[in-house]
């Protein structure tokens, strides 16, 4: 995780300086480039935080920061996944209608939203009736 932190507090002070180069080569007249690489170093800043964070909490080496480091080390419990679930298709319909929305027509978002809710409750409830139910 050592080396993660590095490259992301590189990339973070890279954008920084380069954003700031950027802006004073465009007068801060272009609002594209300055403002997102500024938010890409602020992004960069809280991956850097957020595992300095994790690694202090960890309580020291682990092991894919170790030379001998073997992947069996870090295996464990991935989380909680729906057997045979549909709504995360549901959910992926309704996002990919929202993209085609912004290159076709924004009279498409008009189907895209009511897909994508639909599939947004029925994955958080899924687990409330039926046969998966607490």
């Amino acid at each position: 995780m050592k080396a993660t932190i590095k490259l992301f507090l590189m990339l973070a002070v890279f954008c920084l300086i380069v954003g700031f180069i950027y802006g004073y080569v465009t007068d801060f007249q272009e609002l594209a480039g300055f403002p997102a690489l500024l938010a890409l170093s602020a992004m960069s800043f809280m991956l850097v935080i957020y595992l300095w964070l994790v690694q202090r909490s960890t309580g020291g080496t682990l092991p894919e920061d170790r030379e001998d480091g073997e992947i069996v080390e870090m295996s464990g419990d991935y989380g909680f996944f729906s057997p045979w679930s549909w709504w995360p298709l549901l959910l992926g319909i309704g996002c990919a209608l929202f993209v085609t929305a912004l290159a076709v027509g924004w009279w498409i978002v008009g189907l895209a939203v009511p897909v994508a809710l639909l599939g947004l409750l029925g994955l958080i409830f899924e687990h409330s009736r039926g046969e998966y139910s607490h």
